[in-house]
Protein backbone atom coordinates (compact mmCIF):
# COMPACT_ATOMS: atom_id res chain seq x y z
CA UNK A 1 0.00 0.00 0.00
CA UNK A 2 1.09 3.36 -0.63
CA UNK A 3 -0.12 7.64 -1.38
CA UNK A 4 0.47 8.78 -4.60
CA UNK A 5 -0.36 12.67 -3.23
CA UNK A 6 1.90 12.52 0.34
CA UNK A 7 2.28 16.12 -0.47
CA UNK A 8 -1.48 16.94 0.88
CA UNK A 9 0.06 15.32 4.24
CA UNK A 10 -0.26 18.70 5.51
CA UNK A 11 -3.72 18.66 5.73
CA UNK A 12 -3.35 16.68 8.71
CA UNK A 13 -3.80 20.10 11.07
CA UNK A 14 -7.02 20.79 9.81
CA UNK A 15 -8.58 17.95 12.61
CA UNK A 16 -6.18 19.23 15.29
CA UNK A 17 -7.77 22.78 14.38
CA UNK A 18 -11.09 21.58 15.18
CA UNK A 19 -9.81 19.53 18.25
CA UNK A 20 -8.56 22.85 19.97
CA UNK A 21 -11.71 24.40 19.26
CA UNK A 22 -13.17 21.96 21.73
CA UNK A 23 -10.67 22.37 24.02
CA UNK A 24 -11.05 26.09 24.06
CA UNK A 25 -14.74 26.74 23.94
CA UNK A 26 -16.87 27.98 26.63
CA UNK A 27 -17.35 25.42 30.02
CA UNK A 28 -20.35 26.04 32.24
CA UNK A 29 -20.59 24.83 35.37
CA UNK A 30 -22.96 22.46 36.71
CA UNK A 31 -25.36 23.19 39.15
CA UNK A 32 -28.55 20.95 40.93
CA UNK A 33 -31.64 22.59 40.60
CA UNK A 34 -34.15 21.17 43.42
CA UNK A 35 -37.12 20.31 40.23
CA UNK A 36 -34.48 17.50 38.45
CA UNK A 37 -34.02 15.91 41.41
CA UNK A 38 -36.73 13.42 40.79
CA UNK A 39 -35.24 12.54 37.54
CA UNK A 40 -32.23 11.41 39.46
CA UNK A 41 -33.18 7.76 39.81
CA UNK A 42 -33.96 7.68 35.93
CA UNK A 43 -30.49 8.65 34.78
CA UNK A 44 -28.93 6.29 37.11
CA UNK A 45 -28.34 4.03 33.94
CA UNK A 46 -26.07 6.75 32.65
CA UNK A 47 -24.38 7.90 35.77
CA UNK A 48 -23.59 4.02 36.09
CA UNK A 49 -22.18 4.38 32.35
CA UNK A 50 -19.88 7.16 31.91
CA UNK A 51 -18.47 5.90 28.49
CA UNK A 52 -22.03 6.11 26.72
CA UNK A 53 -22.46 9.53 28.64
CA UNK A 54 -18.99 10.46 27.26
CA UNK A 55 -19.76 9.52 23.96
CA UNK A 56 -23.40 11.06 23.29
CA UNK A 57 -22.05 14.46 24.87
CA UNK A 58 -19.12 14.48 22.32
CA UNK A 59 -20.73 12.43 19.58
CA UNK A 60 -20.52 15.57 16.91
CA UNK A 61 -16.65 16.15 17.90
CA UNK A 62 -15.85 12.39 17.29
CA UNK A 63 -17.70 12.49 13.89
CA UNK A 64 -16.36 15.47 13.00
CA UNK A 65 -12.73 14.60 13.70
CA UNK A 66 -13.02 10.93 11.76
CA UNK A 67 -14.58 12.79 8.81
CA UNK A 68 -11.98 15.22 8.49
CA UNK A 69 -9.32 12.50 8.84
CA UNK A 70 -10.68 10.43 6.07
CA UNK A 71 -10.39 13.95 3.92
CA UNK A 72 -6.91 14.07 4.56
CA UNK A 73 -6.46 10.70 3.71
CA UNK A 74 -8.51 10.73 0.08
CA UNK A 75 -6.41 13.71 -0.63
CA UNK A 76 -3.12 11.76 -0.18
CA UNK A 77 -5.17 9.19 -2.20
CA UNK A 78 -4.02 5.80 -0.82
CA UNK A 79 -3.96 2.84 -2.93
CA UNK A 80 -2.86 -0.72 -3.15
CA UNK A 81 -0.68 -2.40 -5.52
CA UNK A 82 -2.00 -4.65 -8.06
CA UNK A 83 -0.60 -6.66 -10.37
CA UNK A 84 -2.01 -6.20 -14.32
CA UNK A 85 -1.23 -7.48 -17.71
CA UNK A 86 2.48 -7.32 -19.13
CA UNK A 87 3.94 -7.25 -22.43
CA UNK A 88 2.78 -5.83 -25.36
CA UNK A 89 0.24 -8.03 -26.36
CA UNK A 90 -2.29 -10.62 -24.86
CA UNK A 91 -3.80 -14.50 -25.92
CA UNK A 92 -6.48 -15.90 -24.31
CA UNK A 93 -6.47 -19.82 -24.90
CA UNK A 94 -10.00 -20.70 -24.26
CA UNK A 95 -10.79 -24.42 -23.42
CA UNK A 96 -14.22 -24.92 -24.74
CA UNK A 97 -14.56 -29.00 -24.37
CA UNK A 98 -17.33 -30.66 -22.00
CA UNK A 99 -15.70 -30.92 -18.84
CA UNK A 100 -15.65 -27.32 -18.68
CA UNK A 101 -19.30 -27.08 -17.94
CA UNK A 102 -18.68 -28.83 -14.14
CA UNK A 103 -19.15 -26.89 -11.36
CA UNK A 104 -20.63 -25.89 -8.03
CA UNK A 105 -23.79 -23.31 -9.14
CA UNK A 106 -21.42 -21.87 -12.03
CA UNK A 107 -20.03 -23.63 -14.65
CA UNK A 108 -16.03 -23.17 -14.78
CA UNK A 109 -16.47 -21.71 -18.75
CA UNK A 110 -18.46 -19.05 -17.16
CA UNK A 111 -16.83 -18.16 -14.84
CA UNK A 112 -13.52 -17.78 -17.12
CA UNK A 113 -15.38 -16.05 -19.27
CA UNK A 114 -16.44 -13.55 -16.49
CA UNK A 115 -12.69 -13.20 -15.83
CA UNK A 116 -11.62 -13.23 -19.31
CA UNK A 117 -14.08 -9.50 -19.17
CA UNK A 118 -12.91 -8.62 -16.39
CA UNK A 119 -9.12 -8.63 -17.28
CA UNK A 120 -10.15 -6.08 -20.26
CA UNK A 121 -10.14 -3.01 -18.43
CA UNK A 122 -6.18 -3.70 -18.07
CA UNK A 123 -5.24 -3.97 -21.44
CA UNK A 124 -4.27 -0.17 -22.09
CA UNK A 125 -4.59 -0.84 -26.17
CA UNK A 126 -3.10 -4.34 -25.99
CA UNK A 127 -4.21 -6.56 -28.84
CA UNK A 128 -6.07 -9.18 -27.83
CA UNK A 129 -6.03 -12.57 -29.96
CA UNK A 130 -8.63 -14.92 -28.63
CA UNK A 131 -7.66 -19.08 -29.51
CA UNK A 132 -10.28 -22.12 -28.85
CA UNK A 133 -9.38 -25.48 -28.25
CA UNK A 134 -10.57 -28.63 -30.41
CA UNK A 135 -9.32 -30.96 -33.07
CA UNK A 136 -9.05 -27.51 -35.15
CA UNK A 137 -8.07 -24.75 -32.76
CA UNK A 138 -9.60 -21.46 -34.14
CA UNK A 139 -8.67 -17.99 -33.52
CA UNK A 140 -11.94 -16.59 -32.83
CA UNK A 141 -9.77 -12.64 -32.50
CA UNK A 142 -6.60 -12.06 -33.92
CA UNK A 143 -4.62 -9.19 -32.75
CA UNK A 144 -7.88 -7.09 -32.05
CA UNK A 145 -7.92 -3.60 -30.53
CA UNK A 146 -11.48 -2.43 -30.25
CA UNK A 147 -12.60 -2.87 -26.70
CA UNK A 148 -16.52 -4.07 -28.26
CA UNK A 149 -15.42 -6.61 -30.61
CA UNK A 150 -13.04 -7.94 -27.96
CA UNK A 151 -16.44 -8.34 -25.41
CA UNK A 152 -17.96 -9.61 -27.66
CA UNK A 153 -15.57 -12.58 -28.85
CA UNK A 154 -15.76 -13.46 -25.25
CA UNK A 155 -19.55 -13.40 -24.69
CA UNK A 156 -20.18 -15.19 -28.16
CA UNK A 157 -18.03 -18.54 -26.47
CA UNK A 158 -20.01 -21.72 -26.52
CA UNK A 159 -18.82 -24.81 -25.12
CA UNK A 160 -18.04 -27.50 -28.32
CA UNK A 161 -18.09 -30.71 -26.33
CA UNK A 162 -14.66 -31.98 -28.37
CA UNK A 163 -12.00 -33.02 -26.46
CA UNK A 164 -9.29 -30.03 -25.65
CA UNK A 165 -6.10 -31.19 -27.34
CA UNK A 166 -4.21 -28.32 -25.67
CA UNK A 167 -1.23 -29.28 -27.45
CA UNK A 168 -2.51 -27.81 -30.80
CA UNK A 169 -3.63 -24.78 -29.65
CA UNK A 170 -0.41 -24.06 -27.54
CA UNK A 171 1.14 -24.19 -31.24
CA UNK A 172 -1.20 -22.07 -32.62
CA UNK A 173 -0.54 -19.43 -30.18
CA UNK A 174 3.28 -19.87 -30.22
CA UNK A 175 2.23 -18.61 -34.06
CA UNK A 176 1.14 -14.88 -32.73
CA UNK A 177 4.02 -14.83 -30.30
CA UNK A 178 7.20 -14.63 -32.53
CA UNK A 179 9.93 -11.94 -30.35
CA UNK A 180 6.84 -9.97 -28.50
CA UNK A 181 6.79 -9.88 -25.10
CA UNK A 182 2.96 -11.57 -24.15
CA UNK A 183 0.72 -12.76 -21.90
CA UNK A 184 -0.75 -15.59 -22.22
CA UNK A 185 -3.60 -16.59 -19.98
CA UNK A 186 -4.73 -20.02 -20.62
CA UNK A 187 -8.32 -20.63 -19.37
CA UNK A 188 -9.14 -24.42 -18.81
CA UNK A 189 -9.94 -26.57 -16.01
CA UNK A 190 -6.34 -28.76 -15.65
CA UNK A 191 -3.14 -28.68 -17.70
CA UNK A 192 0.37 -30.03 -16.80
CA UNK A 193 3.32 -27.21 -16.80
CA UNK A 194 5.33 -29.75 -18.70
CA UNK A 195 2.80 -29.03 -21.63
CA UNK A 196 3.76 -25.47 -21.63
CA UNK A 197 6.57 -24.60 -24.04
CA UNK A 198 8.78 -23.01 -21.77
CA UNK A 199 11.34 -22.08 -24.73
CA UNK A 200 10.67 -18.60 -24.95
CA UNK A 201 12.00 -15.34 -22.53
CA UNK A 202 8.85 -12.70 -23.94
CA UNK A 203 6.01 -14.92 -22.76
CA UNK A 204 4.25 -14.91 -19.22
CA UNK A 205 2.04 -17.83 -18.81
CA UNK A 206 -0.85 -17.37 -16.68
CA UNK A 207 -3.19 -20.74 -16.38
CA UNK A 208 -6.81 -20.48 -14.87
CA UNK A 209 -8.06 -23.95 -13.70
CA UNK A 210 -11.26 -25.14 -12.45
CA UNK A 211 -12.47 -25.42 -8.80
CA UNK A 212 -10.71 -28.24 -6.69
CA UNK A 213 -13.09 -29.87 -5.20
CA UNK A 214 -15.39 -30.98 -7.97
CA UNK A 215 -17.05 -34.24 -7.45
CA UNK A 216 -18.46 -36.17 -10.10
CA UNK A 217 -20.23 -39.72 -10.93
CA UNK A 218 -20.13 -41.02 -14.59
CA UNK A 219 -21.13 -43.59 -16.71
CA UNK A 220 -17.90 -44.48 -18.71
CA UNK A 221 -19.26 -46.99 -20.63
CA UNK A 222 -22.80 -48.18 -22.01
CA UNK A 223 -22.87 -50.72 -24.93
CA UNK A 224 -26.07 -52.55 -26.12
CA UNK A 225 -26.68 -55.46 -28.19
CA UNK A 226 -29.26 -57.78 -29.67
CA UNK A 227 -29.62 -61.05 -31.37
CA UNK A 228 -32.76 -60.20 -32.82
CA UNK A 229 -35.23 -61.65 -30.15
CA UNK A 230 -33.56 -59.97 -26.62
CA UNK A 231 -31.43 -56.86 -25.70
CA UNK A 232 -28.64 -56.97 -23.55
CA UNK A 233 -26.38 -54.38 -22.03
CA UNK A 234 -23.71 -53.33 -20.20
CA UNK A 235 -23.81 -50.12 -18.37
CA UNK A 236 -19.96 -48.87 -16.04
CA UNK A 237 -20.39 -46.51 -13.57
CA UNK A 238 -17.15 -44.83 -11.67
CA UNK A 239 -17.43 -42.95 -8.55
CA UNK A 240 -14.74 -39.71 -8.14
CA UNK A 241 -15.51 -38.92 -4.93
CA UNK A 242 -13.96 -40.05 -1.52
CA UNK A 243 -17.23 -41.56 -0.26
CA UNK A 244 -19.95 -44.48 -1.60
CA UNK A 245 -22.69 -42.93 -3.96
CA UNK A 246 -26.01 -44.15 -4.20
CA UNK A 247 -27.13 -44.08 -7.31
CA UNK A 248 -30.49 -44.91 -9.51
CA UNK A 249 -29.47 -46.28 -12.90
CA UNK A 250 -32.29 -46.18 -15.34
CA UNK A 251 -32.83 -47.81 -19.13
CA UNK A 252 -35.21 -45.82 -21.74
CA UNK A 253 -36.46 -46.57 -25.13
CA UNK A 254 -36.19 -43.78 -27.77
CA UNK A 255 -39.79 -42.70 -26.80
CA UNK A 256 -38.32 -41.82 -23.27
CA UNK A 257 -40.12 -45.11 -21.49
CA UNK A 258 -38.62 -46.80 -18.64
CA UNK A 259 -37.45 -50.28 -19.74
CA UNK A 260 -35.66 -51.25 -16.12
CA UNK A 261 -34.25 -49.13 -13.38
CA UNK A 262 -31.95 -50.20 -9.96
CA UNK A 263 -30.76 -48.76 -6.92
CA UNK A 264 -26.64 -49.06 -6.65
CA UNK A 265 -24.13 -48.43 -4.77
CA UNK A 266 -20.78 -47.04 -5.88
CA UNK A 267 -17.59 -47.44 -4.00
CA UNK A 268 -15.47 -44.50 -3.86
CA UNK A 269 -12.93 -44.16 -6.29
CA UNK A 270 -13.79 -47.53 -7.86
CA UNK A 271 -15.47 -48.44 -10.95
CA UNK A 272 -18.79 -50.98 -11.19
CA UNK A 273 -20.38 -53.12 -13.99
CA UNK A 274 -24.10 -53.52 -14.28
CA UNK A 275 -25.59 -55.96 -17.03
CA UNK A 276 -29.12 -56.23 -17.46
CA UNK A 277 -30.37 -59.33 -19.96
CA UNK A 278 -33.36 -60.19 -21.73
CA UNK A 279 -34.64 -56.41 -22.47
CA UNK A 280 -36.93 -55.45 -25.14
CA UNK A 281 -35.74 -54.89 -28.72
CA UNK A 282 -35.09 -50.48 -29.64
CA UNK A 283 -33.72 -48.96 -32.21
CA UNK A 284 -31.71 -46.84 -29.55
CA UNK A 285 -31.53 -47.22 -25.49
CA UNK A 286 -30.64 -44.62 -23.24
CA UNK A 287 -28.62 -45.22 -19.86
CA UNK A 288 -29.16 -41.98 -17.40
CA UNK A 289 -28.00 -41.99 -13.57
CA UNK A 290 -30.06 -39.97 -11.21
CA UNK A 291 -27.58 -38.23 -8.90
CA UNK A 292 -26.23 -34.95 -7.36
CA UNK A 293 -22.48 -34.32 -8.78
CA UNK A 294 -20.97 -31.33 -10.04
CA UNK A 295 -21.15 -32.39 -13.77
CA UNK A 296 -24.00 -33.43 -15.41
CA UNK A 297 -23.07 -34.56 -19.08
CA UNK A 298 -21.87 -37.39 -18.53
CA UNK A 299 -24.96 -38.86 -16.27
CA UNK A 300 -26.62 -40.13 -19.39
CA UNK A 301 -25.38 -41.66 -22.66
CA UNK A 302 -27.15 -43.12 -25.97
CA UNK A 303 -26.92 -46.20 -27.94
CA UNK A 304 -27.74 -47.47 -31.02
CA UNK A 305 -29.26 -50.96 -31.61
CA UNK A 306 -29.05 -53.23 -34.65
CA UNK A 307 -33.05 -55.48 -34.78
CA UNK A 308 -30.98 -57.96 -37.56
CA UNK A 309 -27.72 -59.53 -37.34
CA UNK A 310 -25.22 -57.96 -39.72
CA UNK A 311 -23.03 -60.73 -41.30
CA UNK A 312 -19.49 -60.56 -41.48
CA UNK A 313 -16.98 -62.40 -43.53
CA UNK A 314 -13.50 -62.82 -42.67
CA UNK A 315 -10.59 -64.21 -45.04
CA UNK A 316 -9.32 -67.49 -44.41
CA UNK A 317 -6.03 -66.29 -44.38
CA UNK A 318 -6.64 -64.20 -41.40
CA UNK A 319 -4.99 -64.94 -38.17
CA UNK A 320 -7.12 -67.53 -36.50
CA UNK A 321 -6.84 -65.10 -33.17
CA UNK A 322 -9.03 -62.72 -35.44
CA UNK A 323 -11.39 -65.07 -37.16
CA UNK A 324 -12.13 -65.95 -33.26
CA UNK A 325 -12.48 -62.41 -32.10
CA UNK A 326 -15.13 -61.77 -34.66
CA UNK A 327 -16.82 -65.10 -33.82
CA UNK A 328 -16.97 -64.10 -30.50
CA UNK A 329 -18.29 -60.33 -30.21
CA UNK A 330 -20.81 -61.27 -33.67
CA UNK A 331 -23.10 -64.37 -34.51
CA UNK A 332 -23.27 -63.49 -38.47
CA UNK A 333 -19.56 -64.45 -38.94
CA UNK A 334 -18.92 -66.71 -42.51
CA UNK A 335 -15.11 -67.52 -42.78
CA UNK A 336 -14.25 -67.68 -46.45
CA UNK A 337 -11.65 -68.59 -48.59
CA UNK A 338 -9.40 -65.05 -50.12
CA UNK A 339 -10.36 -65.67 -53.79
CA UNK A 340 -14.01 -65.44 -52.75
CA UNK A 341 -13.79 -62.57 -50.32
CA UNK A 342 -14.30 -60.42 -53.00
CA UNK A 343 -17.72 -61.44 -54.35
CA UNK A 344 -19.62 -60.50 -51.04
CA UNK A 345 -20.62 -56.87 -51.51
CA UNK A 346 -23.11 -56.56 -48.86
CA UNK A 347 -21.16 -57.94 -46.03
CA UNK A 348 -18.13 -56.59 -43.71
CA UNK A 349 -15.24 -57.74 -45.06
CA UNK A 350 -12.28 -58.80 -42.64
CA UNK A 351 -9.04 -58.93 -44.77
CA UNK A 352 -5.33 -57.86 -45.63
CA UNK A 353 -5.98 -58.07 -49.25
CA UNK A 354 -5.32 -54.22 -49.76
CA UNK A 355 -6.52 -54.25 -53.72
CA UNK A 356 -9.54 -55.16 -51.95
CA UNK A 357 -9.89 -51.60 -50.36
CA UNK A 358 -10.61 -50.15 -54.03
CA UNK A 359 -13.05 -52.91 -54.98
CA UNK A 360 -15.43 -52.95 -52.45
CA UNK A 361 -18.32 -51.06 -52.15
CA UNK A 362 -18.80 -51.19 -48.16
CA UNK A 363 -16.04 -50.35 -45.89
CA UNK A 364 -13.96 -53.39 -44.88
CA UNK A 365 -11.77 -53.95 -42.01
CA UNK A 366 -7.52 -54.63 -42.90
CA UNK A 367 -5.51 -56.46 -40.38
CA UNK A 368 -1.92 -55.95 -42.14
CA UNK A 369 -1.21 -55.62 -45.73
CA UNK A 370 -0.18 -58.23 -48.19
CA UNK A 371 1.58 -55.28 -50.61
CA UNK A 372 3.99 -54.21 -48.44
CA UNK A 373 6.58 -54.96 -46.57
CA UNK A 374 6.32 -54.49 -42.72
CA UNK A 375 9.71 -52.98 -40.81
CA UNK A 376 10.43 -53.23 -36.84
CA UNK A 377 9.33 -50.39 -34.69
CA UNK A 378 9.57 -49.45 -30.78
CA UNK A 379 7.63 -47.10 -28.75
CA UNK A 380 4.43 -46.41 -27.09
CA UNK A 381 0.88 -46.78 -28.83
CA UNK A 382 -0.74 -43.26 -28.54
CA UNK A 383 -4.34 -43.00 -30.19
CA UNK A 384 -6.32 -39.88 -31.06
CA UNK A 385 -9.98 -38.90 -30.13
CA UNK A 386 -11.81 -41.51 -32.15
CA UNK A 387 -15.08 -43.06 -31.61
CA UNK A 388 -13.47 -46.46 -32.25
CA UNK A 389 -11.61 -46.51 -29.00
CA UNK A 390 -13.95 -45.56 -26.94
CA UNK A 391 -14.58 -48.83 -24.77
CA UNK A 392 -10.90 -50.02 -25.70
CA UNK A 393 -8.14 -47.92 -24.95
CA UNK A 394 -4.77 -49.01 -26.34
CA UNK A 395 -2.48 -48.89 -23.04
CA UNK A 396 0.62 -50.79 -22.80
CA UNK A 397 0.26 -52.84 -26.17
CA UNK A 398 3.63 -54.13 -27.33
CA UNK A 399 3.72 -53.94 -31.11
CA UNK A 400 7.65 -54.80 -32.98
CA UNK A 401 6.32 -54.40 -36.86
CA UNK A 402 4.43 -52.30 -39.13
CA UNK A 403 3.46 -51.87 -42.37
CA UNK A 404 4.05 -48.28 -44.56
CA UNK A 405 1.11 -46.15 -44.34
CA UNK A 406 -1.72 -45.12 -46.43
CA UNK A 407 -0.60 -41.50 -47.53
CA UNK A 408 -4.22 -40.32 -47.43
CA UNK A 409 -5.32 -41.79 -44.36
CA UNK A 410 -6.65 -40.22 -41.13
CA UNK A 411 -3.89 -41.89 -38.49
CA UNK A 412 -6.17 -42.46 -35.09
CA UNK A 413 -3.17 -44.51 -33.77
CA UNK A 414 0.60 -44.33 -33.93
CA UNK A 415 3.11 -46.47 -32.33
CA UNK A 416 6.21 -44.05 -31.26
CA UNK A 417 5.93 -41.60 -34.34
CA UNK A 418 5.06 -44.30 -37.20
CA UNK A 419 0.87 -45.23 -38.54
CA UNK A 420 -0.69 -47.98 -36.72
CA UNK A 421 -4.07 -47.43 -37.21
CA UNK A 422 -5.63 -45.87 -40.22
CA UNK A 423 -9.19 -44.64 -41.36
CA UNK A 424 -9.94 -44.24 -44.98
CA UNK A 425 -11.70 -41.20 -46.79
CA UNK A 426 -14.41 -43.77 -47.64
CA UNK A 427 -14.60 -45.21 -43.79
CA UNK A 428 -12.20 -48.10 -44.12
CA UNK A 429 -10.43 -49.56 -40.74
CA UNK A 430 -6.50 -50.30 -41.50
CA UNK A 431 -4.19 -51.95 -37.89
CA UNK A 432 -1.00 -51.95 -40.10
CA UNK A 433 0.08 -54.70 -38.04
CA UNK A 434 0.27 -58.74 -38.21
CA UNK A 435 -1.59 -59.91 -34.56
CA UNK A 436 1.73 -62.53 -34.37
CA UNK A 437 3.67 -59.00 -34.24
CA UNK A 438 1.74 -57.67 -31.33
CA UNK A 439 0.91 -58.68 -27.91
CA UNK A 440 -2.50 -56.89 -28.38
CA UNK A 441 -4.56 -60.13 -27.88
CA UNK A 442 -3.33 -60.74 -24.29
CA UNK A 443 -5.33 -57.05 -23.42
CA UNK A 444 -8.78 -56.73 -23.13
CA UNK A 445 -8.85 -53.68 -25.44
CA UNK A 446 -8.72 -56.46 -28.19
CA UNK A 447 -11.85 -58.11 -27.93
CA UNK A 448 -13.78 -54.81 -27.75
CA UNK A 449 -11.40 -52.87 -30.41
CA UNK A 450 -13.36 -55.90 -32.80
CA UNK A 451 -16.78 -54.64 -31.16
CA UNK A 452 -16.32 -51.48 -31.83
CA UNK A 453 -15.21 -51.96 -35.38
CA UNK A 454 -17.75 -54.44 -35.87
CA UNK A 455 -20.76 -51.68 -34.51
CA UNK A 456 -18.96 -49.36 -36.62
CA UNK A 457 -19.08 -50.72 -39.95
CA UNK A 458 -22.10 -53.60 -39.63
CA UNK A 459 -24.56 -50.78 -38.97
CA UNK A 460 -28.10 -51.60 -39.86
CA UNK A 461 -29.85 -50.02 -42.70
CA UNK A 462 -31.39 -46.74 -40.89
CA UNK A 463 -28.10 -45.98 -39.22
CA UNK A 464 -25.21 -43.84 -39.65
CA UNK A 465 -23.57 -45.19 -36.46
CA UNK A 466 -21.49 -43.05 -33.74
CA UNK A 467 -20.00 -39.74 -34.20
CA UNK A 468 -17.80 -37.88 -31.72
CA UNK A 469 -18.67 -33.71 -31.36
CA UNK A 470 -18.05 -31.93 -34.34
CA UNK A 471 -16.38 -34.74 -35.90
CA UNK A 472 -16.48 -34.51 -40.03
CA UNK A 473 -16.69 -38.22 -41.50
CA UNK A 474 -17.65 -39.61 -45.29
CA UNK A 475 -21.11 -41.45 -45.20
CA UNK A 476 -22.60 -43.81 -47.57
CA UNK A 477 -25.39 -42.25 -48.69
CA UNK A 478 -27.81 -42.05 -52.58
CA UNK A 479 -27.10 -39.17 -54.72
CA UNK A 480 -29.97 -37.11 -52.96
CA UNK A 481 -29.93 -33.89 -50.88
CA UNK A 482 -29.55 -34.86 -47.24
CA UNK A 483 -30.28 -32.65 -43.96
CA UNK A 484 -29.22 -32.95 -40.48
CA UNK A 485 -31.90 -32.82 -37.74
CA UNK A 486 -32.36 -33.05 -34.27
CA UNK A 487 -34.68 -35.43 -32.10
CA UNK A 488 -37.02 -32.22 -31.73
CA UNK A 489 -37.17 -32.26 -35.75
CA UNK A 490 -35.11 -29.21 -35.71
CA UNK A 491 -32.28 -27.99 -38.72
CA UNK A 492 -29.23 -27.73 -38.30
CA UNK A 493 -27.10 -27.96 -41.31
CA UNK A 494 -26.48 -29.83 -44.89
CA UNK A 495 -24.42 -32.68 -45.39
CA UNK A 496 -22.29 -31.45 -48.53
CA UNK A 497 -20.74 -34.37 -50.92
CA UNK A 498 -21.27 -36.76 -48.58
CA UNK A 499 -19.38 -35.29 -45.90
CA UNK A 500 -21.68 -35.17 -42.06
CA UNK A 501 -20.38 -32.66 -39.91
CA UNK A 502 -21.57 -33.91 -36.31
CA UNK A 503 -24.21 -31.17 -34.03
CA UNK A 504 -22.16 -30.66 -31.02
CA UNK A 505 -24.06 -32.18 -27.89
CA UNK A 506 -24.47 -35.79 -27.24
CA UNK A 507 -27.88 -36.97 -28.46
CA UNK A 508 -29.86 -38.77 -30.92
CA UNK A 509 -29.87 -37.09 -34.59
CA UNK A 510 -31.57 -37.93 -37.61
CA UNK A 511 -30.56 -36.82 -42.17
CA UNK A 512 -33.44 -36.80 -44.14
CA UNK A 513 -33.56 -36.60 -47.83
CA UNK A 514 -37.08 -36.48 -49.32
CA UNK A 515 -37.73 -40.39 -49.61
CA UNK A 516 -35.63 -41.79 -46.44
CA UNK A 517 -34.21 -40.82 -42.89
CA UNK A 518 -31.79 -42.32 -41.39
CA UNK A 519 -30.12 -41.32 -37.60
CA UNK A 520 -26.96 -41.32 -36.00
CA UNK A 521 -25.81 -40.74 -32.09
CA UNK A 522 -23.21 -37.82 -31.22
CA UNK A 523 -21.09 -39.83 -28.12
CA UNK A 524 -18.70 -37.93 -25.76
CA UNK A 525 -15.34 -38.90 -26.19
CA UNK A 526 -14.06 -41.05 -23.01
CA UNK A 527 -11.75 -38.44 -21.88
CA UNK A 528 -14.76 -35.81 -21.57
CA UNK A 529 -16.44 -38.51 -18.68
CA UNK A 530 -13.48 -37.87 -16.24
CA UNK A 531 -13.26 -34.48 -14.31
CA UNK A 532 -9.34 -33.80 -12.69
CA UNK A 533 -8.59 -31.39 -10.11
CA UNK A 534 -8.21 -28.08 -11.25
CA UNK A 535 -4.74 -26.40 -11.50
CA UNK A 536 -3.98 -22.59 -11.53
CA UNK A 537 -0.70 -21.32 -11.66
CA UNK A 538 1.46 -18.43 -13.62
CA UNK A 539 5.07 -19.52 -14.73
CA UNK A 540 7.89 -16.88 -16.79
CA UNK A 541 7.88 -13.52 -16.43
CA UNK A 542 8.16 -10.15 -18.95
CA UNK A 543 9.67 -6.77 -17.54
CA UNK A 544 9.24 -3.57 -19.39
CA UNK A 545 12.47 -1.39 -19.20
CA UNK A 546 13.63 -3.70 -16.44
CA UNK A 547 10.13 -3.02 -14.30
CA UNK A 548 7.10 -5.70 -14.11
CA UNK A 549 3.77 -3.09 -15.17
CA UNK A 550 1.39 -2.32 -11.32
CA UNK A 551 -1.74 -1.19 -11.36
CA UNK A 552 -2.85 1.02 -9.06
CA UNK A 553 -6.11 0.37 -6.79
CA UNK A 554 -7.17 3.36 -5.15
CA UNK A 555 -9.23 3.71 -1.94
CA UNK A 556 -10.92 7.43 -2.89
CA UNK A 557 -13.81 5.83 -3.85
CA UNK A 558 -14.65 4.11 -0.66
CA UNK A 559 -13.45 7.21 1.23
CA UNK A 560 -15.49 9.51 0.04
CA UNK A 561 -18.90 7.62 0.12
CA UNK A 562 -17.44 6.60 3.99
CA UNK A 563 -17.57 10.53 4.56
CA UNK A 564 -20.64 11.30 2.86
CA UNK A 565 -22.42 8.30 5.23
CA UNK A 566 -20.39 10.58 8.23
CA UNK A 567 -21.56 13.92 7.27
CA UNK A 568 -25.12 12.58 6.89
CA UNK A 569 -24.69 11.00 10.69
CA UNK A 570 -23.40 14.51 12.09
CA UNK A 571 -26.54 15.96 10.39
CA UNK A 572 -28.74 13.88 12.49
CA UNK A 573 -26.79 14.54 15.62
CA UNK A 574 -26.93 18.04 15.52
CA UNK A 575 -30.83 17.71 14.74
CA UNK A 576 -31.44 15.73 17.69
CA UNK A 577 -29.73 18.12 19.75
CA UNK A 578 -31.63 20.82 18.20
CA UNK A 579 -29.78 23.60 15.65
CA UNK A 580 -30.26 26.76 18.05
CA UNK A 581 -28.30 24.88 20.36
Amino acid sequence: MGFSQIIFSWTAIIPVIVLLYYFFRKKYTDQTVSSTLFWSEIMQETRVSPYLKHLQKNALLYLQLLALLLLVLALMNPYVKKSTIVGEQTIFIVDTSATMLAGKGQSTFDTHKQEMLTLIDELNGRPVTLITTGSAPKAILQQETNIKDIEKGIKDLQVTYETAEMDKALDVAQAFVGDTPTSIYVFTDTLDKKQLPMNKDSVKWLVRGAARDLTNIAITRFAATTDGQATMALVQLHNDTDIEQKVTLALLNEEGKELVAENIAVPPKEEITKTFKELPLEKSMTAIIDVRDDYAVDNQQTVLLQTATSKIVVDQGMHQLIQKGFQSVSTGVKIVPPLQVVDNQDATVITNQAELLEKMDKPLVLFGRDDAEKVEVSGIVSTKSDALFAFSELKDVYVSALYPGFANYQTIATVGEQPFIQRSPKGDIVVLADIADTDWPLHPSFPLFLWSTEQQLSESIDSLGIFTPNEQRVVALAQEDWSVYSQEDEFLSLVTDGMLTAPTKPGIYFVRSNNEEKHFIVQLQAQERVIEQGTSYALGDISDNGKAEISKASFVPWLILIILVLLVSEWEVQRRRGFTN
